[in-house]
């Protein structure tokens, strides 16, 4: 067997470029598990000179204009062919209140690694990795996100924490795909915060989390938390959550609901952090976003 060459595409493979979804779906619709749909190719590129995936046929969606944009139309609709880029110029630009508080979702894209990954990577193509280290995630989790699927005769809509399954697996279809991610309108005075942490500002993450927060003067009206790199697939702290509703806000209440989302994760050592800094950092991190998220509410 040759050795994997990183630096090159090693193995033969059709290239189909559709204009239409109708189209990109017909493809996949023939060509089934054979195939791989292809965004900013970030990923799925790595994956092919890595040899890790061969696909038969190639299906760029680059051409496909109704995969691309965002609108606010009740609910904020972000393309799944929309770059990261592009998403957090649009969410440090031009939302006002209550999708203002959108503000974890801004500081995952703007902690996407590279100026250049940022400009090439697409969301729907980070939830469809399904890293559990993807950044995008825990915000999108904290804000009850949906994501639409879309084959050539049917199409559904899911909650995201629904749509990961274990790492690199999702509730995609072969003959789908993902073709937008809808934010429902959050509370207002609503505020979020996310936090990374990684070897270089350029990594993966070794833990990250988001926060979102409600607020009714004092007390903690609704609650979000949830992280990656802790567990399979990103997750929520539900338990944490619970014990942060109608709670009057404090350091100390942050201190305490930190260590108790790092009760619920389950992380494991490899060759970027180990399981015991992996559950210390998880604590501390999601005590400082719920600090920042707070103050942000006010």
């Amino acid at each position: 067997m040759l050795p994997t060459n990183t630096h090159i595409l090693f193995h033969e493979f059709d290239y189909h470029a559709p204009t239409t979804l109708y189209e990109a779906t017909e493809l996949l619709a023939q060509y089934g598990d054979s195939a791989r749909p292809i965004a900013g190719g970030t990923d799925l590129l790595v994956q092919m000179k890595m040899e890790r995936r061969q696909p038969a046929h190639v299906i760029s969606l680059a051409r496909v204009n109704a995969l691309q944009g965002i609108a606010l139309n009740g609910d904020l609709t972000i393309g799944a062919t929309t770059s990261i880029r592009d998403l957090h110029q649009y969410l440090t630009s031009k939302l006002q209140p209550p999708f203002a508080s959108l503000q974890s979702l801004g500081e995952a894209c703007n902690g996407f690694s590279t100026i250049q990954i940022m400009r090439m990577a697409t969301l729907g193509g980070n939830l469809c990795n399904a890293s559990p280290a993807s950044d995008s995630a825990p915000p999108l989790l904290t804000f009850d996100a949906r994501v639409t699927l879309k084959s050539k005769t049917f199409e559904r809509v899911m909650a995201l924490e629904h749509f990961f399954i274990a790492p690199g697996k999702t509730a995609l279809q072969a003959d789908e795909l993902l073709t937008h991610i809808r934010i429902p309108r959050p509370p207002h005075q609503s505020a979020s915060a996310f936090i990374k942490i990684a070897r270089v500002a350029a990594d993966i993450s070794q833990v990250c989390a988001a926060v979102r927060l409600t607020r009714d003067g004092n007390l903690i009206h609704d609650a979000r938390i949830a992280l990656g790199s802790v567990a399979p697939t990103p997750v929520r702290a539900a338990a944490a959550e619970r014990e942060l509703i109608g709670q009057t806000f404090s350091a100390a209440l942050a201190e305490k609901i930190g260590k108790r989302a790092a009760q619920e994760i389950q992380p494991i050592s490899d060759i970027r952090a180990t399981r015991a800094y992996r559950q210390h950092i998880a604590a501390v991190i999601v005590r400082d976003a719920l600090l920042r998220a707070w103050e942000r509410t006010q």
